[in-house]
């Protein structure tokens, strides 16, 4: 916390008052800003856009090492969003290898009042170290029949549990890979890949059904940093996985596989439509691992271009934009600058600051919102070393009062890939 009363750490965006005014939560955690942290928030305030804090629980803590496991998100339809998150005590030992300590809470998101909250011994015994422990994020799944999602999931380690709105625990699925550069996706992704209405779970090497149960599971090589769910070819729905550059269906089947000849390390990949002139959908892949290389690929698995993208402290922050709504064309986000499916750099965004913070953290995010409800795309940008976040309209003034913005899955289930 500055001297003004400004806080420092990551950040997520929502509606906890149901005014169609975008909120944010930002968090701090316990342990260390380092590699090997499991991440353990001790301190979470809400505030509004004006930057008036609207509540706070906790204190203390750092930086998280990654973006962690807190959500904002309706999960129980009333209008207004949920804060949901692990939450430290604050008295138990913070060591980072253990989740000892937390609580998985769900707090009425306008006041930050807890409204129900569990400890369950099978989901925080687990202990651990590396790359695959370290990513502790929480995504909201439609596992349930109904009109909305009232489910979410968490990976900790080499297990993924499904959680209801009661906080129980549906199911768990635990992968036979561990290693570091050969595990699953350190963050899974959820979407309805064969189109029961219920959201499947691509962890990269497997694909788990709403019920938990495995549709295939394989070792599909090594770095599989990145995954989705989206259509692809004439709008079937695909695992989309960055190892490599593949694209599978709902039974393991190859619908594109690029090859580590191609893609030696497929460290992040973004699907949109860059260039209207190529077959579309197409994927932009940063293909040879925390390096700025990148390459657009067309929907008939042809290599468009490559070029480089600007530098951002890890290479990582790729996301797709639609700053003319999602039937115009797709801009790319990376460390502060927008560019072109041409491979051309429309510069950075204007009044960004310069990056502070370590090599991994020290570096903007990017949540695009549909904040004015006029089609396209403003950006949501913040640094989580720093205390500022920056919001880039289109063609609508930020300023006036016709707000109309609807968390939907791009900000609740945010990537921040890191």
């Amino acid at each position: 916390m500055g001297p003004d009363g400004a806080y420092g750490g990551d950040i997520r965006v929502g509606d906890v008052d149901n005014d169609q005014i975008p909120d944010f939560v930002v968090y701090r955690c316990a342990t260390p800003s380092t590699e090997g942290d499991a991440l353990k928030p001790c301190f979470i305030a809400a505030f509004n856009l004006e930057g008036d804090v609207l509540w706070k629980i906790g204190s203390g803590g750092t930086q998280p090492a990654r973006p962690g496991p807190v959500i904002l998100y309706d999960i129980n339809g009333d209008g207004n969003d949920e804060l949901i998150c692990l939450f430290f005590d604050g008295e138990s030992d913070p060591d980072s290898t253990r989740l000892v300590g937390l609580e998985l809470q769900i707090r009425d998101g306008a006041t930050g009042e807890l409204v129900k909250s569990t400890a369950p011994e099978a989901l925080l015994a687990p202990s651990g170290s590396g790359a695959n422990w370290v990513h502790q994020r929480l995504i909201v799944a439609q596992l349930s029949p109904g009109p909305r999602a009232k489910d979410f999931v968490i990976k900790l380690g080499d297990t993924l549990f499904a959680i209801d709105q009661e906080l129980k625990i549906k199911w768990s699925y635990t992968s036979p890979w561990t290693e570091y550069q050969k595990c699953p996706a350190y963050i899974p992704t959820v979407g309805d890949i064969d189109g029961d209405g219920l959201d499947e779970v691509n962890g990269g090497y497997f694909l788990l059904d709403h019920d938990g149960s495995v549709l295939w599971e394989t070792f599909l090589g090594p770095n599989m940093d990145s995954v989705a769910i989206a259509p692809w070819d004439e709008g079937r729905m695909r695992a989309i996985c960055s190892g490599s550059g593949q694209i599978l269906d709902a039974e393991g089947k190859h619908i594109l596989n690029l090859g580590p000849e191609v893609v030696p390390h497929g460290q992040e990949l973004r699907l949109g439509v860059f260039d209207p002139d190529l077959p579309a959908p197409q994927m932009m892949i940063r293909y040879n691992g925390h390096k700025p290389e990148t390459m657009l690929v067309d929907n008939e698995g042809r290599i468009a271009r490559r070029f480089r993208l600007n530098d951002s402290p890890n290479h990582t922050g790729m996301e797709t934009v639609y700053p003319e709504g999602p039937n115009g064309t797709a801009l790319l986000f990376n460390g502060g600058e927008l560019w072109t499916g041409k491979g051309r750099s429309l510069g950075r965004l204007p009044e960004l600051p310069p990056e502070i913070g370590n090599f991994r953290q020290g570096w903007y995010h990017c949540i695009p919102a549909n904040i004015k409800g006029d089609a396209g795309d403003e950006l949501i940008v913040y640094n989580p070393w720093d205390r500022f976040i920056f919001v880039y309209g289109n063609q609508t003034a930020l300023s006036d009062s016709s707000w109309s913005f609807y968390p939907d899955p791009r900000q609740y289930n945010a990537r921040l890939l890191d």
